[in-house]
């Protein structure tokens, strides 16, 4: 023994670093073992959905998962089928797996919506606004008017995948373990709760309109967002350095700009949450052939004087337009979507400190702001207005765009202990 203690005391450079490497294999394992634990539980669980008895005239219920195997740098694949998939087959829903890792799949999502009861999609905010995207070019937007009806019905889930999943926040408790995130998002589907959410319709001129259930972001914070990754080497300070450095620009940084907007509208009451039993496929056929050949539904008119409309012309360091989806309340009884003009007049200091808030909450509106409640608004750029808007985190031209609410547009599964939270915070 003293000869082993003498060994390890005169090689006392190869002793530290065994005993580090053997301590963090050690944590590596235990923390793979955890892992293995949490997806067994989360698959017993699924399993006691999966040994419901159900009447043999009864189909499975189908589901559709938009799969985005790019996200989280190329590991979405991996985490789907190690942490979801399994949870998904053993709860006996008939699943379906589509890659969206292509273009141009559009025209063969019409069939698959036509036949499922519920849409997954399993990546991050890019392949949530993609998904929505892809339905509306296949003219089964969910938020299109004419068959509005028939699809936004369809209860949708999230399995957070991406490097940024906004939609987590509101759906799911904050976890810092990966895997019980993901099994947490997948079980929350089974138990079938859901929520309403808001939709912003985003159309510039002669453009096809985009879709955003988080918002738009146009101004100095976004543009030093999208360059921290250029400074990985400074590790922590990476995202202090990316706004330090573009304050080197022409300062203050200004983003005019003339806003016109509509006030809140009154919230209708809700309709029941019960969905009618599916009709045979003959039924469903007429109904849209029907559809097709009747003439379009007359819209009720909106009187909309010109006295409704506000004006306003701004100078901003940021401009953000979001939905309430972050902050959502179930018993509010006005619809309205938050616009936020930030101060021009901010030090070099104030904006580092501050980008640093906004890459944790990119739609936090500081102190001094001007807040508006509006459902409905028109932006107009001045003229050769270069730069990009940020809509959910992907980038666009910056151009004149009118934005509008649809409100409760959407119904995502939730885990229930979020709703709870919700509705009691409401009654407080």
């Amino acid at each position: 023994a003293m000869k082993v203690l003498t060994t390890l005391r005169n090689h006392w450079k190869k002793t530290t670093f065994g005993v580090c490497l053997l301590s963090w294999g050690g944590n590596w394992l235990y923390g793979k073992h955890c892992d293995n634990l949490l997806r067994r539980a989360a698959c017993q669980e699924a399993q006691t959905f999966g040994n419901q008895l159900i009447p043999s005239s009864m189909p499975l219920k189908k589901a559709t998962v938009f799969l985005n195997p790019a996200a989280c740098k190329g590991k979405a694949r991996t985490l789907f089928e190690k942490n979801a998939a399994p949870i998904l087959h053993l709860s006996g829903l008939d699943v379906t797996v589509v890659k969206t890792d292509y273009e141009g799949q559009a025209k063969k999502l019409l069939e698959l919506m036509e036949n499922t009861d519920l849409v997954i999609i399993a990546g991050g905010d890019g392949t949530v606004q993609e998904v929505l995207q892809e339905l509306s070019d296949a003219n089964v937007n969910l938020l299109s008017s004419c068959v509005q009806a028939a699809f936004s019905k369809i209860p949708i889930g999230f399995i957070p995948l991406g490097k940024t999943c906004t939609l987590s926040h509101t759906l799911y408790p904050e976890s810092t373990n990966q895997v019980q995130h993901i099994t947490n998002a997948t079980l929350a589907i089974l138990k079938g709760e859901t929520v309403p959410l808001d939709v912003l319709q985003i159309k510039g001129e002669n453009e096809q309109p985009v879709f955003a259930v988080t918002g738009l972001r146009w101004g100095s914070y976004r543009d030093a967002g999208v360059k921290v990754s250029k400074y990985w080497y400074l590790g922590p300070l990476k995202t202090k350095a990316a706004h330090f450095f573009s304050t080197f620009k022409e300062w203050p940084q200004k983003h005019q700009a003339a806003l016109t907007y509509l006030g809140p509208t009154e919230r209708p009451p809700e309709e029941p949450e019960e969905r009618p039993s599916r009709p045979p496929l003959y039924v469903r056929l007429y109904r849209r052939l029907r559809l097709y050949w009747s003439s379009p539904p007359k819209e009720i008119p909106q009187e909309v004087t010109p006295e409704d409309w506000e004006e306003l012309k701004l100078s901003t360091v940021e401009l953000s337009i979001a939905t309430r989806n972050r902050q959502l309340d179930l018993t509010r009884t006005e619809d309205f979507m938050d616009i936020c003009i930030e101060a021009d007049a901010v030090s070099k200091g104030q904006f580092v400190n501050r980008g640093s808030q906004k890459m944790r909450d990119p739609h936090v509106c500081p102190e001094g702001s001007q807040c508006i409640q509006a459902s409905r608004c028109i932006l107009q750029l001045p003229e050769g207005t270069e730069g990009s808007f940020g809509i959910d985190n992907e980038e666009y031209e910056a151009m004149p765009v009118e934005v509008k609410l649809l409100p409760r547009k959407l119904r995502f599964f939730c885990d229930p202990r979020m709703r709870e939270q919700m509705l009691r915070a409401a009654v407080q």
